[in-house]
């Protein structure tokens, strides 16, 4: 008789029903549920929702045009269009707690202030589960993106931490000199969670005049074309530091899905993908279930289990050594 399987997968103390989450504005939940209805409650394709970055006042986003086609990939420069944190709260908070799984509602602030004062609101809504800190923006008052700055992102996290006990989830951006000293200053400052890759800086030029075709000059590259960077970052970031984290970049099938929880995530989102295929959570989780059927695997820590099993090899060396 053969292991039965399971896909729970847990991460900051969150339970999941499988392993394939969203990654934050690529999956429009209030959208969907006015064109599906119920349906799409019955077969919500995440086990955890990221709601869109919602900042302190309401945000207009960035001029178009903001996409653009790369080779294996979109450039975007969106530019985090939201109604802010009145708005949201108002708004969209109530219609997405009707979502059956964890909300994870993701907020950026440009001061360590804008952060506490989006963390003490969000946090206090009863529907809210944990809260993902996208620290892709600059402090205003030094000028450095606080998730590219070891210094920066610790100041931020003493700051905010104090503040709930809901897990806070530190969206890392892949533009650092150093990503596993970012990842190891959030986990001084009490992360409880890390999310990776963001997006990468880029730039698309108009054939037809040699300028910068986005409105705002430049943007980030995501889907395929940012894989590997991706899996490099995951795996780097999971030997560095004890937190659970959620790989992202890039991901279009079970296999890719399956890459990445090799590499050390215990978890993973998809993004760029959901504006080709609606669906593609859903297929992305059968997939990774078939492959780990095939592999005879029991659940979503045997597939995951190549950080743990290389650390655990590692002390032992450590221990075996002589003095």
């Amino acid at each position: 008789m053969g292991r039965s399987l399971s896909l729970n997968a847990e991460v900051a103390g969150l339970e999941l029903g499988h392993p394939v989450l969203n990654g934050s504005g690529t999956f429009d939940a209030i959208a969907a549920l006015r064109a599906f209805g119920p349906d799409l409650l019955e077969q919500f394709p995440f086990s955890a929702f990221v709601s869109k970055t919602i900042t302190l006042a309401p945000r207009e986003g960035n001029p178009p045009p903001r996409l653009w086609e790369a080779p294996a990939g979109m450039i975007n420069s969106i530019g985090l269009p939201n109604k802010g944190l009145e708005g949201f709260i108002a708004q969209d908070l109530p219609v997405l707690a009707t979502l059956p799984v964890p909300l994870v509602v993701s907020v950026a602030g440009f001061s360590y202030e804008e952060f506490a004062l989006l963390v003490e609101a969000v946090a206090a809504e009863e529907p809210v589960a944990a809260l993902e800190l996208n620290v892709s923006c600059p402090n205003v008052k030094s000028g450095c993106v606080m998730g590219a700055e070891p210094h920066e992102t610790l100041a931020l996290l003493e700051r905010l931490r104090p503040l709930t006990s809901k897990p806070l989830i530190v969206k890392l951006t892949p533009n650092a000199t150093d990503v596993g000293a970012v990842a190891e200053a959030a986990e001084r400052g009490g992360a409880d969670a890390l999310s990776l890759i963001n997006t990468l800086r880029s730039v698309a030029i108009d054939p037809a005049t040699g300028r910068p075709w986005l409105g705002a000059g430049s943007g980030g590259l995501s889907g395929p074309a940012v894989r590997a960077v991706a899996l490099e970052q995951v795996h780097t970031v999971a030997g560095r530091t004890g937190l659970p984290v959620i790989g992202m970049g890039g991901i279009r099938t079970g296999a890719d899905a399956l890459d990445f929880l090799a590499a050390g995530a215990s978890a993973v989102a998809v993004g760029t993908e959901n504006f080709r295929d609606p669906a593609a959570a859903r297929r992305v989780r059968e997939e990774l279930e078939s492959l780990a059927r095939k592999r005879g695997v029991q659940g979503v820590g045997d597939l995951a289990g190549t950080r743990a099993r290389r650390k655990k090899a590692s002390q032992m060396q450590v221990k075996s050594q002589p003095a």
